[in-house]
């Protein structure tokens, strides 16, 4: 059993995640995307997708992106809805 660093659950079923040459370790993935997804500069939610960066800067979205001042930008999934995509 390994302790989440987050939370301090110690847990039978924790898992590591090396990031950048650093072993963390988690007893959920809610506690590693707390700990190690980039916040939004506009509305500070954690960018679990793809994402956007501009100017060292991360958005969860084009439109965060636009309304923080960033133009140009455009998220890279595209306009398709599931029915469409299926």
């Amino acid at each position: 059993m390994a302790t989440c660093e987050v939370c301090g659950n110690d847990y039978d079923k924790s898992f590591e995640i090396v990031k950048a040459g650093r072993s963390h370790v988690f007893d959920s993935f809610e506690c590693a995307i707390h700990a190690l997804a980039p916040t939004c500069a506009h509305c500070e939610c954690r960018i679990v997708g793809h994402g956007l960066e501009a100017g060292g800067k991360f958005f969860c979205c084009a439109s965060c992106a636009k309304h923080y001042g960033v133009q140009g930008l455009k998220d890279r999934a595209p306009n398709a809805t599931r029915e469409s995509a299926a």
